[in-house]
C-alpha cells in the first residue's frame, strides 16, 4: 500500500507468514495481506490458505483493524488460482470433498469478519484466487486484469456450490455462466459495468485508489459497518456443505478427467478429456 490517506509517518509492521508466502503489513487501523509466490503467479498454496485462515481468526476480535486489503505481488496476477501440484496423487472424489470443504472453512472467516475486506487486483484472478476476491467486500482492479474459472478447459472439476453461488452474486448469473460453461475471461471494464468492482484504475493509481477508499473507511462508523455486514451475511449465507454438492464434488474429484487434467497441467500439455 502507499502511504495516501495514512501519511508518509505513519509506522508500518511487516509480518512473514507461511515461509513468506504470506505478507501481512500493520498499519493504524488496516491489514494489508499480500500473496507472496509472484514466481507462481500467486496460486493458492495450502500454506497460503492456512496463513490466511489463522489471520482472519486472529482479525475477528480486534476491534483496532478497521479493514483487511488483500493483493497479490509482482504486478501480474492477484492470484493465478489454486496450487496444482496439490492435487497430484489426489485419487478419490472424498479427498477432493475435504479439499472444498476446507477451502469453505477459509472463505466464511473471510466473509464473517467485521472488518471492511478489500480486493486490491492486478492482473490474473482466477480460480481459488477469485474465490478468495468475490468474499471480500469491495474489489478495486486495474484495466488489465482478468477474471474468470476457466476449469473445464484446465482441471475438469467443479466449483464447490457456495464459490458457484457467490460468484453469481457479484458478477451476475450471465457472466458466471460465461466464466464457467465458456471458459472465457472477463475484463476489468466488463467486470465494472455488471458492478463486480468499485473501481478501475492504471497499475499506478491502484494504492492511491485504495488508500482513498480505506480513508473514506475508518472515518465511518464501525458498529454500522459491523451490524451491516452481518446483515448481508445472513442475506447470502450459502457457505454451509450440502449431501448434494458434495456428491457432484466427489464425482469431478474422483474422476479419470481431473487426473488427466492434474496431469496435463502440471506437464504443461492440454488435457485430453473423454469422460460425459
Amino acid at each position: 500500500m502507499g502511504d495516501g490517506q495514512h501519511g508518509a509517518g505513519t509506522e508500518v509492521h511487516v509480518e512473514e507468514h507461511a515461509d513468506g508466502e504470506l505478507l501481512v503489513e500493520r498499519r493504524p487501523g488496516v491489514v494489508t495481506a499480500t500473496f507472496n509466490r509472484p514466481h507462481r503467479m500467486n496460486a493458492m498454496s495450502p500454506p497460503i490458505y492456512g496463513a490466511l485462515d489463522a489471520l482472519c481468526t486472529s482479525l475477528r476480535e480486534d476491534g483496532t483493524v478497521r479493514v483487511l486489503v488483500l493483493r497479490g505481488a509482482g504486478g501480474r496476477a492477484f492470484s493465478a488460482g489454486n496450487e496444482i501440484s496439490t492435487f497430484v496423487g489426489m485419487t478419490t472424489g472424498e479427498e477432493g470433498v475435504a479439499y472444498e470443504a476446507g477451502a469453505r472453512r477459509v472463505m466464511r472467516g473471510l466473509a464473517e469478519l467485521p472488518q471492511v475486506t478489500i480486493a486490491a487486483i492486478d492482473g490474473v484472478c482466477v480460480g481459488g484466487g477469485l474465490a478468495v476476491a468475490t468474499f471480500c467486500d469491495l474489489r478495486v482492479a486495474t484495466p488489465q486484469s482478468r477474471f474468470g474459472y476457466p476449469i473445464a478447459r484446465t482441471l475438469g472439476n467443479v466449483l464447490a456450490a457456495p464459490m458457484l453461488d457467490r460468484c453469481a452474486a457479484v458478477f451476475g448469473e450471465s457472466l458466471t455462466r460465461e466464466m464457467l460453461l465458456a471458459s472465457r475471461l472477463v475484463d476489468a471494464p466488463r467486470a465494472y459495468a455488471v458492478g463486480a468492482l468499485a473501481g478501475v484504475c492504471e497499475s499506478d493509481e491502484l494504492d492511491p485508489y485504495v488508500d482513498r477508499l480505506v480513508g473514506g473507511i475508518v472515518r465511518a462508523a464501525p458498529l454500522t459497518i459491523a451490524l451491516t455486514k452481518q446483515q448481508l451475511l445472513r442475506r447470502s449465507d450459502a457457505l454451509e456443505a450440502s449431501a448434494g454438492d458434495d456428491l457432484l464434488l466427489a464425482r469431478a474429484y474422483g474422476s479419470a478427467d481431473f487426473r488427466e487434467g492434474v496431469r496435463a497441467f502440471v506437464a504443461g500439455e492440454k488435457p485430453r478429456f473423454t469422460e460425459a
